[in-house]
């Protein structure tokens, strides 16, 4: 039985279809909204023997067919996904995990395929929204239904589901996921916004989630689906006795201020239970417990006595609430490089490096809405050795994408136009140390290395991450630049980044069923608190931008000229502008708007090139003075090419300020000559005059060389 629902938003219609399609999947729907469509699948299975977490996978693929595209380049089939789909499968999992109840660990799986794009309406946020009714349909114990909106501002007014090109505008694109009740998802960016405002934005998402719940709330009940009831594995035989003789331990373990101690002392206790309970050789308690029952409970155990510690208003390493953890900054550090800096918070550290290149650095990519380039790339690699641990390096993982593309958009509405500094701009952030909040880690350290490398950068941008421990709406501490257990152990992770006038990056993860307005406004002032404290830091290392980029770095120079004129400049099959880069050593890039772009490790390679480009297409003008090369010698003067393609003729007359017998005495084929402009004629022949130079050379003037 198909069944569809609708409702209008924003000036166009969503609807949620279901009972036509895939019908042997545990639910799916279609979701359209203008004449974007997309497809939702979930399928549940039982899990494998011995998972001990929840695994929920979420896949969302873009095949440009969606947009009537073939893909770019030889192989004409999409292959891994693009970084687009890998933040839209984190933008839909994050809400969606923490509505499962613990314990639950049937294997989930999501997929979302666009079936069409219109071009105009994002396919992305509709993601949450189909998942959301998959889940409902499925027979799983899913606490939703939950909603996803983007939310963007033109000329200060806030906008639900923005189009394409509105987003492209707008100085802010917001995504909201969350339920009737609360907010269960934040991730947005935008251009300096003040922290009131955005919670307002946040606010108004809600509003149209609320709505967009009440939706699939009809549309569950018209596909008669009944929501499945979890019922929990069995009493835990460890739970008390863990509680009775391990709590106290893990209390004062969890004491100490270094990170590594507390775990080696809390991994010390569970063996020492362990070991008590399960002698060698036995596989099972006396109490009819095993040791992964053992395991868990204690796990239990130790996230009680973390959040139970910080109720009580003690930190694991001794701080208040609101306090930062000591932050060093240097930069400068490495040499060749463009620019460099760390930053350290604590037992976090992140290492950033610069490279500034030209346009032809710049990162191309295919999407169902064109191609597009981006001239600013901050990119995030998390080894191993950063928290201590032995794996395999191999390509980043949806984690690290996720991260990197947080602190670049964090980063990138400071960054100067491309018009001021037509350098492309590539960060790396190598996190050397982790314990909570990298992310915002790379936003420092590559505020720092940018500053460093000389970028104009309009303000330093910092960025720190807020937790809280919650047990009621009332009842709950909130904690400002959390460690790797408080985030572990905790209900949130809050991060804001911004400048001294207002955010231009946030992201909310949850592990509880959401957070409502008054906790989000608290948030956003503990978090302002700590980057102005953050940002005095690191302007203590270095005040402003350098003024001059390294001298490793490309030298790079934009010239515009008439469009009418960009033949002139290539010349005949690229000859004339091969000519120039490989007589200057510069190359040049020219864009259809007669935009030039010289780039060379030589300053003066850029200079010698940007002359020639001007001698050859500006107007020449009466007055001005060229350095020109004789092409041909004749009885009654020379002529000399001041610009390719452009001759003027030099008469014997104005060869020299005294009698010129010969033309031959003064010059010949291939000497270069400076000669000034004295005449343009109707028909634009140049004359030209060496006399006017030699005779102000020698303190007199025009008008005397003239008379003369």
């Amino acid at each position: 039985m198909k069944v569809t629902v609708e409702r209008e938003l924003a000036g166009r219609t969503l609807s949620i279809t279901s009972g036509e399609l895939a019908k042997q999947s545990s639910g799916a729907v279609l979701v359209q909204y203008g004449e974007t469509v997309l497809f939702v699948a979930v399928q549940t299975g039982p899990s494998r023997e011995g998972t001990d977490f929840f695994p929920l996978t979420v896949d969302y693929r873009e095949r440009l067919a969606a947009a009537g595209k073939f893909a770019g380049g030889f192989l004409k089939r999409e292959g891994r996904p693009t970084t687009r789909e890998i933040l839209t499968c984190r933008l839909t999992d994050r809400p969606i995990r923490p509505l499962f109840p613990d314990g639950f660990r049937d294997e989930v799986q999501v997929c979302a395929n666009v079936l069409a794009c219109d071009g105009e309406n994002e396919p992305d946020v509709l993601t949450t929204i189909g998942a959301s009714a998959g889940l409902m349909l499925a027979p799983l114990p899913f606490q939703g239904p939950i909603a996803s909106v983007r939310v963007g501002r033109l000329d200060g007014e806030l906008k639900l589901f923005p189009t394409h090109q509105e987003i492209l505008e707008s100085d802010l694109d917001l995504i909201v996921a969350g339920s009737k009740e609360s907010v269960l998802m934040i991730e947005g960016f935008g251009a300096q916004i003040p922290e009131d405002e955005m919670a307002d934005a946040i606010m108004y998402a809600h509003k149209a989630i609320v709505e967009i719940c009440e939706m699939q709330d009809e549309f569950v009940k018209k596909m008669g689906a009944e929501k499945t009831v979890y019922e929990g594995p069995g009493e835990n035989p460890f739970t008390d006795v863990i509680k009775k003789e391990g709590y106290d331990k893990l209390k004062k373990a969890k004491q100490n201020t270094s990170k590594q101690l507390r775990h080696e002392q809390g991994a010390a206790v569970r063996e020492e239970l362990i070991q008590k309970y399960f002698p060698e050789g036995t596989d099972v308690a006396s109490n009819g417990g095993t040791i992964p029952q053992l395991k868990e409970a204690f796990y239990k155990c130790e996230k009680q006595v973390v959040r139970d510690l910080i109720l009580e208003g003690k930190r694991l390493d001794g701080r208040a609430p609101d306090d930062l953890r000591g932050v060093t900054c240097s930069v400068g550090m490495l040499p060749q490089v463009h620019g460099s800096a760390v930053f350290t918070r604590g037992e976090t550290q992140s290492m950033a490096t610069i490279t500034l290149g030209t346009s032809r650095d710049q990162q191309r990519t295919d999407s169902l809405f064109g191609e597009s380039s981006a001239r600013f790339m901050l990119h995030y690699y998390f080894p191993s050795f950063s928290v201590g641990e032995v794996r395999p390096i191999r390509g980043p993982g949806r984690r690290e994408i996720g991260h990197g593309c947080l602190a670049e958009r964090s980063v990138e509405p400071v960054l100067p136009p491309a018009d001021k500094f037509p350098y492309t701009i590539r960060v790396i952030s190598d996190i050397l140390e982790s314990n909570g909040s990298s992310s915002m880690a790379s936003v420092c350290s590559a505020t720092l290395g940018l500053m460093d490398a000389g970028v104009r950068i309009t303000q330093p941008v910092a960025g720190i991450s807020i937790g809280i421990v919650k047990e009621t709406n009332e009842k709950y501490t909130l904690l400002t630049d959390i460690m790797g257990d408080e985030d572990h152990f905790g209900d949130m992770d809050f991060k804001v980044a911004g400048t001294q006038k207002g955010i231009t990056g946030i992201q909310l993860d949850l592990k509880i069923d959401g957070i409502n307005e008054k906790i989000i406004r608290e948030t956003l002032v503990q978090a302002r608190k700590a980057r102005i404290e953050l940002l005095k830091t690191m302007l203590s290392e270095i005040r402003r931008p350098r003024g001059e980029i390294s001298d490793h770095a490309p030298r790079l120079e934009q010239i515009k000229i008439n469009p009418e004129k960009i033949g002139l400049l290539i010349g005949p099959g690229g000859k004339t502008i091969r000519a120039i880069q490989e007589e200057t050593g510069a190359n040049l890039d020219v864009e259809e708007s007669g935009l030039v772009t010289v780039s060379s490790s030589s300053r003066a390679a850029v200079d010698d090139a940007i002359a020639r480009i001007e001698a050859m297409t500006e107007e020449i003008k009466v007055g001005k003075v060229y350095k020109g090369r004789v092409s041909s010698v004749k009885d009654f003067g020379a002529f000399v090419e001041i610009a390719p393609g452009k001759d003027g003729l030099c008469h014997i007359s104005e060869l020299s300020d005294g009698f010129v017998k010969s033309v031959s005495d003064v010059c010949k084929e291939g000497d270069h000559l400076e000669v000034k402009v004295i005449a343009v004629d109707d028909q634009n022949r140049i004359k030209l005059s060496r006399k006017a130079l030699l005779v102000e050379a020698n303190g007199g003037s025009d008008s005397e060389a003239e008379e003369e």
